[in-house]
């Protein structure tokens, strides 16, 4: 799945939450003075006057890493320095690094299976029994969020970029013409279809080929009959789970749909990445797109004046008799930061206070003003000052009360078993796999 950011729109409201003071960054510099008085830690360990290398994904959100990198380096005696990698080749950059010596000390990623390597050789400091040590940094995030960067109940991963939740998206102008609502449960959705197929608008649009798209579909239907719990198993390597018999519902559900002409007739030719399906909905040629949360900013700077009057958003309807909670979200709950293992006394000390400026008033702010919704839980006050204040705060409610935040399948599997489990799920919208052969191409992934 991509990752993007986001754009603009209304007033706020009051903050419960107290911020994280800038005081994390004294700490910082409090440790660094005592250990470089006290000398260098074991063999092996750097001279301490070594910049800590961190490595970024490089693109309009990196301002924010800059800024808390000046802050850090004001403040602390090992400095920081900021290596922004181009997004193309960022994640086969980072693998051919990790483990020798040009391996960066903290680094950006995606959680999940982008790290899940890299923790089976023991190359990421575990950051456990600093968040067990240091409460008040833990509480600074969402939970739900926080615990995506954990690999074999430990944590590898601190939260440093905004969220991305995936939302469906109407046009309100269509829905208002058919004298429809949303949906609140899967019947009306049902309904919805057959009411906008008689308006002659596609129900739904799809980038039939773009998989990533379609995967959207696949993750809310099997957190909502099965509970997050099915891809829990999933991921954590047991590949018995594709048998659940959730996953062959979800995939009957998907047919079903097909069937229905929820997408309409052409979705298999319609592209994502010209923004073909984004136009569908502004052009009203589409009621509804389920989506990440970049949608909104991919209409605001497309068709600003759709997104401005006409785009709604709600969230994903519970299913008949589901076990899932039907305040579970998919998506991207963020990027995390990393530290190499390799990083030993004050150097690693040094590095996991840089970490714990992500939790810093400033940096929220930062990031509150580059468009982004933070995953800590004390933006609900910054987010009014959010260039889409609504929307903004919509997403941010959306995580903040999720029992259960999924990382997109894609990035949460190592690789080897993305790739082939994308071209899987197309094959079920495109009716090459009937549900039964998908469930038995899914448990085939290894």
């Amino acid at each position: 799945m991509r990752t993007a950011v986001q754009g603009p729109a209304r007033g706020g409201r009051k903050g419960t939450r107290r911020h994280r003071a800038a005081a994390l960054t004294a700490t910082a510099l409090a440790a660094s003075l005592v250990l470089t008085a006290c000398g260098s830690g074991g063999p092996g360990e750097e001279s301490s006057d070594a910049a800590l290398e961190v490595w970024v994904y490089q693109d309009a959100s990196v301002t924010v890493q800059q800024a808390a990198v000046e802050r850090f380096n004001e403040k602390s005696d090992i400095k920081a320095e900021l290596v922004e990698v181009p997004g193309q080749n960022y994640q086969d950059k980072m693998r051919s690094a990790m483990g020798t010596p040009n391996a960066p000390d903290i680094f950006f990623n995606w959680g999940g299976g982008s790290i899940a390597n890299f923790v089976e050789k023991d190359m990421l400091v575990d950051l456990t029994p600093e968040l067990k040590k240091d409460t008040e940094f833990r509480d600074s995030f969402i939970p739900a969020i926080l615990n995506e960067g954990k690999i074999d109940d430990k944590y590898y991963g601190i939260p440093m970029r905004g969220m991305q939740p995936v939302m469906l998206f109407y046009n309100k102008k269509v829905f208002k013409e058919a004298g429809v609502e949303p949906p609140k449960t899967w019947d009306d959705l049902l309904d919805l279809v057959d009411t906008f197929k008689k308006e002659g608008v596609t129900p739904f649009a799809l980038a039939g080929t773009t998989p990533w798209t379609e995967l959207m579909w696949v993750e809310y239907l099997l957190d909502r009959i099965g509970g997050a719990e099915v891809f829990d198993r999933i991921r954590g390597g047991d590949s018995s789970a594709w048998g659940d018999p959730a996953v062959l519902e979800t995939a009957r559900t998907i047919q079903d749909l097909v069937d229905r002409g929820a997408f309409g007739n052409k979705y298999q030719s319609v592209d994502y990445d010209s923004g073909a399906a984004s136009t569908l909905l502004a052009k009203d040629k589409a009621a509804m797109f389920l989506m990440g949360s970049w949608e909104y900013s991919t209409q605001q700077s497309n068709n600003p004046d759709f997104a401005k009057s006409d785009l709604g958003w709600t969230t994903f309807p519970a299913m008949p008799d589901g076990k899932g909670d039907p305040r579970n979200v998919v998506g991207n709950p963020t990027n995390y930061w990393s530290v190499n293992s390799s990083l030993k006394g004050e150097r690693r000390e040094a590095a996991i206070e840089f970490l714990k400026t992500t939790a810093e008033e400033a940096y929220v702010k930062d990031m509150v003003e580059n468009g982004e919704v933070p995953a800590t839980t004390d933006a609900e006050e910054q987010l009014a000052s959010h260039p889409a204040p609504d929307f903004a705060l919509s997403a941010y409610d959306l995580a903040l009360d999720a029992p259960s935040y999924t990382l997109s399948w894609d990035q949460a599997l190592p690789a080897q078993q993305a790739s082939p489990m994308l071209t899987n799920i197309q094959k079920l919208f495109n009716k090459q796999l009937d549900p039964e052969k998908f469930v038995d191409a899914m448990k085939a992934l290894k």
